[in-house]
This record gives structure tokens, sequence and C-alpha cells, in this order.
């Protein structure tokens, strides 16, 4: 299925806003609404709104599960790996600086990041 282009971003920027696009997609809500779902968590636990700990926490009262990928082949498992192989559900996957969507086998950036290694991922249960 591959990459889509994705920038919710409501003044077209192009910020370090990759927690927040990812969100957007993967709880089908506007930029404002992810930044403000971040930034209330992170408010309520005292971090960052695109720290680890803050997503991790607002995803799982979202209803996400945190899964690992296994270390059999720690290089080479690529975001364009995991979307082919994931054609059905909604998943946030990180990578050791990146966040991104998919949603039934595409994933959306505002660049292609299909190259790029997944460390884990969080999945939508019940989707």
């Amino acid at each position: 299925m591959g990459w889509i282009y994705y920038n919710p971003n409501p003044y077209g920027k192009m910020v370090d806003d990759c927690t927040v696009r990812a969100l957007s997609i993967a709880e089908d809500v506007d930029w404002f609404g992810a930044y403000f779902m971040l930034s209330i968590e992170g408010a309520l636990i005292g971090d960052m709104p695109n720290a680890n700990s803050v997503m991790r926490v607002l995803l799982g009262k979202k209803g996400y599960t945190r899964h690992t990928i296994p270390d059999t082949c720690p290089d080479c498992y690529t975001v364009a790996d995991f979307a082919r192989d994931n054609y059905s559900g909604t998943y946030i996957i990180c990578t050791g600086s990146h966040v991104i969507a998919v949603r039934d086998g595409v994933y959306y950036d505002t660049s292609d990041s299909g190259y790029e290694v997944v460390l884990y991922f969080y999945k939508k249960e019940n989707d």
C-alpha cells in the first residue's frame, strides 16, 4: 500500500510535530485536537507533550497496547515492512527519533519514512 503525504498542521508548517501528526491520523482528529490531547496529558503528568511517557499514558487511555519488535533483525524491519505486514488496523509506530501512524497498511507522514527502522509500536485494540 505504501506512503501518503500527510501534514495536518493548520498553517502548513513543517515542525517537529510527528507525535501530533501520528495521533491526528490514528484518532481521526485535527491537528489542534491531537495537540491539545497531548498537552493536557503532559500537564497532568508533568512532562512535555511530545515525551514518550506522555504518548504511552495517553495511548493507553485511548485503548492502545504497546508491543516491541523482536530483536532478531534489529536493523532490517522498516516502516514500509511494518505497513505491508499490517494491512488492517490502526498503529502508531516509533523509531529511534520519529513517530508515524499506520492505518490499514498505509503510513502517513510529511515525507516517505519507509526506510526508518521500527523499534516498537502501539496497536489500537478493537479496531
